[in-house]
């Protein structure tokens, strides 16, 4: 039976009873011995005459301006950016030209207004732990009359390991609390009856994708698309490289037919071979999706906000900082995992340009790189013919500040297909690096071409 101590933690942190029946029922699954993994042979792939592509379908520029004029933008902004060792939102990184991912984000949407003369608000998704920094970057300009700028996820105890009951640390009780996942937009969004509110306001259509993914500005053409195709639901695809294999994927779930999303946390150990192999299963989930607001309110009615996603249990440390302390379970469930819930669902196939995470600070330099610029409509544009492949030891590179040290001035990758980098190394002055590159041992280096 779900532990009554954690309904109580979260009563009493002011969840609501939506919160606490969904978190509920997910610790039920965990006590149950659930894992929420998907073997490879209860999935099939998609087929490629499944997947449209965008790029060969045709939308008018009238249609594409009438449906991005129906489009409110969200972003999911809940991450701190653990993982580079940072303690604010992940967002307020700067990325290019001293501009974070939000300020980028506010200018790509400014840009798309000018160039579309339409509304497109943005609201981003915040958690306990980004909202107060990321709404002071927020400049005026971007806001809309009658239009949230933010709404708050919720919060979840971190469950014990050893029993599965609420983590107690006293040291800092704010890491007893983890966000549960962006799945929990459901939720979220039904508590606070946000999408009645938009479509009340004459939206019709809703993009999300996370905040580091700078590639995911607000595109008329696949609004038009999605709005021609009546389909309730579109998640975007890219065609996977062998540098997307740790992405999660789509497929379809042989005992009913449905397209399911399955993640890395949700893959046997034996099946990873699988998992991995581009081939095998040849398109990746960007996380950009696109929601028909009045098929979602339909699914939010019906299920009352209780959508019983697929379990995504990951284990860690209370304090991800020290691998000595105790061993918890977080739970989470994923956005994209409701493509399952939605008939008709449609995925469509983009260009890579849609997609440009930041989830590790060899992703961040590559983005900062010359390889990219940034355009009059502040998008990433790549120079070259494929994105430099960057390999930094995660010894000396992997957290913010260290990387920030070692690089202080970024050297230039354009014509470079690897970037491979062991021991301790800096980089001063002009570099101009070429082809496939590594560097091992440690030391420094200045103003040379290699």
């Amino acid at each position: 039976m779900a532990s009554s101590a954690a309904r109580e933690k979260m009563r009493e942190a002011g969840a609501s009873a939506r919160a606490i029946s969904v978190f509920e029922r997910y610790q039920k699954q965990l006590e149950e011995g659930a894992t929420g993994l998907v073997p490879e042979d209860s999935i099939d792939p998609l087929a490629e005459d499944e997947v449209p592509s965008v790029a060969e379908v045709e939308v008018s520029e009238a249609a594409a301006r009438e449906a991005i004029g129906k489009t409110v933008v969200l972003k999911l902004n809940g991450g701190l950016g653990t993982s580079m060792g940072m303690e604010i939102a992940k967002s307020l990184l700067p990325v290019r030209g001293g501009l974070s991912f939000l300020e980028i984000i506010q200018r790509q949407l400014l840009a798309a207004r000018q160039r579309y003369e339409a509304k497109i608000p943005l609201i981003l998704m915040n958690s306990f732990r980004t909202r107060e920094d990321s709404l002071a970057a927020i400049d005026d300009s971007v806001r809309v009359d009658g239009v949230p700028i933010d709404f708050l996820q919720g919060k979840e105890p971190k469950l014990r390991v050893d029993n599965f009951e609420p983590v107690e640390w006293p040291q800092n009780p704010e890491l007893e609390w983890c966000p549960p996942g962006h799945g929990d937009i459901f939720t979220t969004l039904t508590d606070s009856g946000l999408v009645k509110q938009l479509l009340d306001q004459g939206y019709r259509y809703l993009a999300t994708s996370n905040a580091d993914n700078l590639g995911a500005y607000p595109s008329a053409r696949l609004a038009g698309w999605f709005a021609a195709s009546g389909a309730p639901y579109a998640p975007e695809v890219c065609v996977r490289t062998a540098a997307d294999r740790k992405g999660g994927h789509l497929a379809r779930r042989k005992r009913d037919g449905r397209v399911i999303l399955r993640d890395t946390a949700q893959t046997p150990a034996e099946d990873m071979h699988y998992f991995t192999d581009e081939f095998r299963h040849r398109y990746f989930h960007t996380n950009n999706l696109w929601f028909n607001l009045e098929a979602l309110d339909e699914l939010l009615e019906r299920t009352d906000g209780i959508l019983d996603l697929p379990l995504i249990r990951n284990r860690k440390t209370v304090d991800p900082r020290d691998a000595e302390s105790t061993q918890v379970y977080q739970i989470e469930c994923a956005i994209g995992a409701v493509v399952e819930k939605f008939d008709g669902a449609a995925p469509v196939l983009v260009p890579r340009s849609r997609f440009l995470p930041v989830k590790t600070t060899n992703d961040l330099l590559t983005v900062r790189s010359d390889a990219y610029r940034l355009t009059e409509d502040y998008r990433l544009e790549l120079l070259t013919q494929a994105a430099p492949i960057v390999d930094l030891d995660p010894k000396f590179f992997k957290k913010i500040n260290d990387f920030e040290a070692r690089l202080q001035q970024l050297p230039s990758l354009r014509d470079v297909e690897h970037f491979t980098v062991r021991g301790d190394w800096s980089f001063a002055g002009d570099l101009t690096f070429t082809g496939d590159v590594e560097l091992s041992g440690s030391g420094q280096v200045r103003g040379e071409s290699f």
